[in-house]
């Protein structure tokens, strides 16, 4: 199973890090989709990714337009991640997927609105949480989705046993 993590407009380096780093040990592709709110290089993003950098599968796209063109939503599995979703995450039965592309927006605004009215009904997918509170971390719920969609696919090539200490 291929999983593509596509953060649209990422703001913060830290989160990008950190959800690089989740992508490299995962195996999930990593989209980064322009503009971005800082520089690739920024000592922050890389600090938060680690060494594992030299790991990662990763694609830019000079846009959200030129991304869905490469990759159309209605050719791919396709799911964008917002508080607005009308469906669970777990709802989603990724298990019969042989590839998966998991959007998710900016830290302050999230996806575009006019990508949500458009696939609202079918494609959005949300995390429950109280609703007094606005949202989670950005790449906590990247980490959250990414792996309930491994552990829907048995968490193929994934290491499950410890041999740190063997």
């Amino acid at each position: 199973m291929k999983l593509n993590i596509v953060m649209v407009e990422p703001e913060i380096p830290q989160n990008t890090g950190n959800i690089a780093r989740t992508c490299a040990i995962t195996g999930a592709k990593l989209h980064l989709v322009h503009p971005l709110g800082f520089k690739i290089d920024e000592k922050s993003i890389k600090r938060a990714g680690l060494d594992y950098w030299d790991k990662l599968d990763i694609e830019e796209h000079i846009s959200l337009d030129e991304f869905l063109k490469k990759y159309p939503p209605e050719e791919n599995n396709m799911f964008f991640a917002t508080t607005k979703g009308k469906t669970k995450y777990t709802d989603i039965n990724y298990s019969t997927m042989d590839e998966v592309f998991v959007l998710y927006g900016k830290e302050t605004k999230g996806l575009p609105e006019w990508l949500l009215e458009k696939y609202l009904d079918q494609k959005t997918i949300r995390i429950p949480m109280l609703p007094t509170l606005r949202s989670l971390n950005l790449s906590n719920s990247v980490a959250i989705i990414t792996y309930e969609i491994l552990r829907q696919h048995n968490f193929e090539e994934l290491q499950e046993i410890s041999t740190y200490f063997d």
